[in-house]
């Protein structure tokens, strides 16, 4: 039985390592430490793989100010995609969305305006007033929102976020974090992604009034596509942002920088980092056939095991042919198999450091054969087992 286990392992681990080697790669760079960052705290995300590529009291709970709206932003968006509301529905403005202070879309009490203009207003020149009439809107009053808004923080495991406000005015228990906000600028872009160019917009125009977004990386780095600014006295200068260059897309977020230039300056570098030093890899498709398994008891002997996503990581330049990976199945697969049923783990790592650990799910369904199929195969497991 041990001799077969190995053989089993050892041929998993070739298949995947031919699915591995499919590129020629350059030679290794060397990486120097990561650049000294101006800010409370910070973070460079891969959103595809989830790694982290630098970062400093990133748990750290801190005032987000207008990165608030982020969230505001994606509430919407997921009533939008929920049908729950249209971009042409009418949102009437209050007495309250209309008096809050801060940065303003200018909208005016008694009127009403299409919620795309009011989600443009939040997403491009973080209007308050825009915000607190969309929250509004979908939930009946910002109270209620605020509620919605901490449920989803939860379900996209922002555990070190609280909200009491859809606009990021300043309250005694509303913070956040920089990895949460790259967590939830994760999603803004991975979930509604016929929304996100929004965020790469660089002016709103309304009442005849003409606002820059105040992102200014989006005039300085056409890799920059989003995300958003916030500033407050107590917050300092924040920013979200995220770039794409070639195949590889980051988030960076830094909070509590001394000015609007400096948080520029500060995902400057941390991007720049992060592109030259690292690249984003696609080592397995969602479906993907990783392994054949064989399969006991069952109307068929052979299964394809694979994953129920794809799988990114994130690598240094040069590296990809020292990653390592294996697949560990069950010692016994018995039918009757479900699609999705998991059968044992795929795991790829990189000098030592596990990058991936996923189950790996069955393909398609083995039902149980029939009675003497059963039988023969119960009494070929007993003598195996006995060798």
């Amino acid at each position: 039985m041990a001799f077969k286990s190995v053989l089993r392992s050892v041929s998993v681990i070739l298949i995947l390592a031919s699915m591995l080697a499919g590129k020629a790669m350059a030679q290794s760079v060397l990486i120097p430490s990561p650049p000294q960052i101006a800010g409370s705290s910070y973070v460079l995300m891969d959103p595809k793989s989830g790694r982290i590529i630098m970062e400093e009291n990133s748990h750290e709970r801190l005032p987000p100010a207008s990165l608030t709206k982020m969230m505001t932003a994606y509430i919407v968006e997921r009533e939008l995609d929920e049908g729950r509301i249209s971009m042409s529905d009418m949102v009437p403005i209050s007495v309250r969305a209309w008096k809050t202070e801060g940065s303003r879309t200018f909208v005016r009490e008694g009127t009403s305006v299409p919620v795309e203009t009011l989600l443009k207003g939040v997403i491009i020149q973080s209007g308050n007033d825009a915000s607190v009439a969309l929250a509004e809107f979908v939930a009946g009053s910002e109270g209620a929102f605020v509620d919605i808004m901490n449920q989803q923080a939860q379900l996209l495991g922002m555990k070190d976020t609280n909200f009491e406000n859809a606009t990021g005015l300043p309250s005694n228990e509303h913070f956040s974090t920089a990895y949460d906000l790259a967590k939830l600028a994760r999603a803004i872009i991975n979930d509604y992604p016929e929304n996100y160019p929004i965020y790469a917009e660089k002016h709103f125009t309304y009442n005849n009034i003409r606002q820059p977004n105040r992102n200014s990386l989006l005039w300085r780095d056409d890799s920059v596509d989003g995300l958003k600014t916030g500033h407050t006295e107590e917050a300092g200068y924040c920013l979200v942002a995220s770039a794409k260059r070639n195949d590889t897309r980051l988030i960076a977020v830094v909070m509590g920088t001394s000015s609007s230039e400096s948080r520029s300056q500060e995902i400057q570098k941390m991007l720049n980092y992060g592109f030259r030093y690292y690249e984003s890899e696609r080592l397995f498709s969602a479906g993907q056939e990783l392994i054949q398994a064989r399969v006991w008891s069952g109307q068929s002997d052979q299964l394809s095991v694979g994953l129920a996503e794809d799988v990114y990581v994130t690598i240094p330049r040069g590296s990809r042919d020292d990653l390592e990976s294996s697949v560990d199945l069950d010692s016994v697969i018995k039918a009757p198999i479900n699609v999705g049923d998991e059968l044992g783990r795929v795991k790829v790592s990189l000098n030592g450091e596990v990058l991936v650990d996923q189950p790996v799910l069955a393909l398609h369904e083995v039902p149980e054969g029939g009675f003497f199929k059963r039988i023969w195969d119960a009494i070929k497991l007993f003598f195996i087992q006995l060798f």
